[in-house]
């Protein structure tokens, strides 16, 4: 079968599309025909060699997420699979290819009315966004910042901030056509991403749920209300300054809060329960996904470039 795999980490020049075995279902495990397969953020951070000091290596198999149908199952698991539709999370490997596996838990059946590129621009970047949001302990009539909001995580987030009640919900854009766009899912207000270009914006946050993190972080965590949270959830724009934590203790007596979050830490069924319902939401339109482009799998070069150069609104999605 056709696959994806990294052969010089750096540019996506390095990826190349190669012929490998098709995968059997250990036990425990579905093989699934891959339909659709999401492209992430953490795909080009791996791609990049950000995290080679985390075994990643060349000839390693991108990608975390996809849907299609069960072709086969492995020991131990209900043979009544074969045949759905379902979301897989392969793990950090195993996507970009055309069969892939996933450990049974890991698997949801689609429901009726969403597509495998809904679900693959959905399943995981959802997720993230409705934990970050209760990390933050984001509350109704609150003032809520999402710092790279055009993203698959950003975009969920100004829906959930809005449908949630948010006093307020203010994105950072590159552009107007995309604040324009953000505004359509519920921003109310439109920065550039120095924080700048809004007057009527307001000037302090409750919340801030950053994608981006990179070297304006500590001027980000400076725009926060007194007791405000700030949640990063990405480092798309590279590491903070070292010293930013400095900003925190410098504003002791506003009591401000910082964390990371990965959806790693939240149990696998409270992962799957948000899920399936975000899945049953999305079907009846009651939360909207946005499909960037679709591009075969021998294409993920472009993706991956697409990426690279800021030009994704939403999420970029590959097929076999």
């Amino acid at each position: 079968m056709k696959a994806v795999v990294i052969r010089t980490f750096g540019s996506p020049d390095g990826l190349e599309v190669v012929d490998v075995p098709v995968p059997d279902p250990a036990p425990g495990q579905l093989r699934i025909a891959t339909e659709a397969i999401g492209v992430g953020g953490v795909d080009a951070v791996i791609r990049r060699g950000s995290l080679a000091a985390h075994g990643f290596r060349a000839g390693h198999l991108l990608g975390s997420e996809v849907a299609g149908r069960v072709t086969a199952v492995g020991e131990g698991v209900d043979a009544a699979w074969t045949g759905r539709r379902v979301w897989a999370f392969t793990g950090l490997s195993g996507g970009y290819a055309e069969q892939a596996v996933a450990a049974v838990e890991d698997v949801l059946p689609l429901p009726a009315g969403l597509t495998c590129a809904d679900a693959v621009t959905l399943g995981a970047s959802g997720v993230v966004a409705h934990f970050a949001l209760d990390r933050a302990r984001f509350a109704p009539g609150e003032t809520v910042l999402v710092r790279g909001a055009a993203g698959g995580i950003g975009i969920t987030t100004v829906q959930l901030a809005a449908g949630g009640g948010a006093g307020a919900v203010v994105v950072t854009a590159a552009s107007t056509e995309r604040g324009a766009r953000l505004r359509e899912l519920g921003a109310t207000h439109v920065l550039d991403r120095s924080g700048a270009g809004d007057p009527d914006a307001p000037r302090g946050f409750d919340v801030v749920i950053d994608v981006v993190a990179g070297p304006q972080l500590p001027y980000f965590i400076d725009r926060l209300n007194a007791n405000g949270r700030y949640v990063t959830v990405g480092v798309v724009g590279g590491q903070p300054p070292a010293d930013f934590g400095g900003r925190l203790v410098d504003a002791f007596r506003r009591s401000l809060s910082f964390a990371t979050f990965s959806s790693d830490t939240v149990p696998g069924p409270a992962r799957q329960a948000v899920r399936s319902a975000q899945f049953a939401d999305a079907a009846r339109g009651a939360l909207r996904t946005v499909v960037h482009e679709v591009l075969p799998l021998s294409q993920a070069a472009l993706a991956h470039h697409a990426m690279d150069a800021g030009t994704v609104f939403g999420r970029v999605v590959l097929t076999p």
